[in-house]
């Protein structure tokens, strides 16, 4: 197999394979790159049914000997309590710093694993195969991992990269539409940070990436990992570029956190990114015409642009205060000033967040 994309780190670069069909191939791929002479293969429970038995085989056939651990699905799972379990499981079955895990599954499963291969003996290598859209397109490339704990998700982690990413397209056809349109906010978010070319293949081929055609989904994976290896090559551990990538996920992620994730991270995001381009406006940064585009464009793939009424508005103002993104109490946004570029700026006032956050 020849790789799509490489993300270049110097001596911690890996390859992204993006092919239909690559499942059955990784065990034989990873047997050539002897990464690890054993792996733990991490899944949640739904995943396991749906793909374990695949993987498995294919790691078997390559003569990789391998474990499945399976956990509950869903974000409640991305806790501290369930890494602690699985490192257990790691410890009884023996797996040593010459062994491996493999993330299968979505971005729950990916920051989890990847979380666990960095902590695990003090780092043991892992590999990420992506099962949904919004992992393939994000989560699973440029080494952000970590766990939920009650006063913000993803504060506890660690920048830790894969030796390797398989995204393997046709597992998308199996994906429930509220998990495909969650992966979409993420990919518009690209062409709106920095490529405005993309954001016009997506405004031209809305209705063939709604109906999985194959050319499309590929060109729209291929291309949103493209922009994400980029930034990550040139600021790994979003000390100035890298925050780009955060468009939509300052109120997003508050968003998500007050709905008790009942709202998943691909439509909290949408809905950040809706209120980042009022704000943008309110601040004279982006003109209506290019604002009203891009939530055009969202709204035209069916995901939400409005805050639910019935949330916590002081519960969510809460959370933007305890995010990751937060500094010396300040809290950062992400707005566009054109389609395909943004800036970074804590110069938004109180009174424009409560009134993006207002009920209508």
């Amino acid at each position: 197999m020849s790789p799509t994309l490489l993300v270049g780190l110097d001596d911690r670069s890996y390859p992204i394979f993006i092919e239909d069909g690559i499942m059955a191939e990784i065990g034989a791929d990873l047997a050539n790159r002897r990464i690890a002479k054993r792996y733990a293969v991490i899944a949640d429970d739904l995943v396991a049914k749906l793909y374990g038995s695949t993987l498995m085989r294919s790691l078997e056939d390559a003569g990789i000997a391998a474990e499945l651990l399976t956990f509950p699905h869903g974000e409640a799972s991305k806790n501290l309590h369930t890494f602690t379990e699985l490192a257990s499981r790691l410890a009884q079955l023996g797996i040593d710093r010459k062994d491996g895990l493999i993330a299968l599954g979505g971005g729950v499963t990916g920051d989890l694993t990847g979380f666990l291969a960095a902590s695990y003996l003090r780092g043991i290598p892992f590999v990420q195969v992506p099962t949904t859209l919004l992992s393939q397109v994000d989560s699973s490339v440029g080494g952000k991992t970590g766990v939920d704990i009650p006063e913000g998700k993803n504060l506890v982690g660690a920048f830790y990269q894969p030796k390797v990413v398989y995204i393997d397209t046709a597992v998308l056809t199996t994906l429930p539409q509220i998990e495909l349109l969650g992966g979409l906010a993420e990919v518009i978010k690209y062409g709106v940070i920095r490529d405005f070319d993309f954001f016009v293949f997506m405004e031209q081929n809305l209705d063939r990436i709604l109906g999985l055609e194959r050319e499309s989904i590929q060109q729209m994976i291929t291309s949103c990992c493209r922009i994400k290896a980029e930034v990550v090559a040139a600021d790994e551990r979003e000390s100035d570029l890298r925050r780009i990538l955060n468009f939509g996920h300052t109120i997003g992620h508050a968003v998500e956190a007050a709905s008790d994730f009942t709202i998943i991270h691909g439509l909290a995001v949408a809905i950040g990114m809706v209120a980042a381009l009022r704000l943008s406006v309110a601040n004279d940064l982006c003109k209506k015409q290019d604002a009203g585009r891009i939530a055009a464009l969202i709204n035209a793939f069916g995901l939400p642009t409005e805050i639910p009424r019935e949330l916590d508005r002081e519960r969510i103002k809460k959370y933007l205060l305890t995010d990751k993104k937060t500094v010396a109490g300040s809290v950062f946004f992400v707005l566009p000033t054109t389609i395909g570029k943004v800036i970074i700026t804590n110069e938004v006032s109180e009174s424009q967040v409560n009134l993006v956050l207002s009920r209508k």
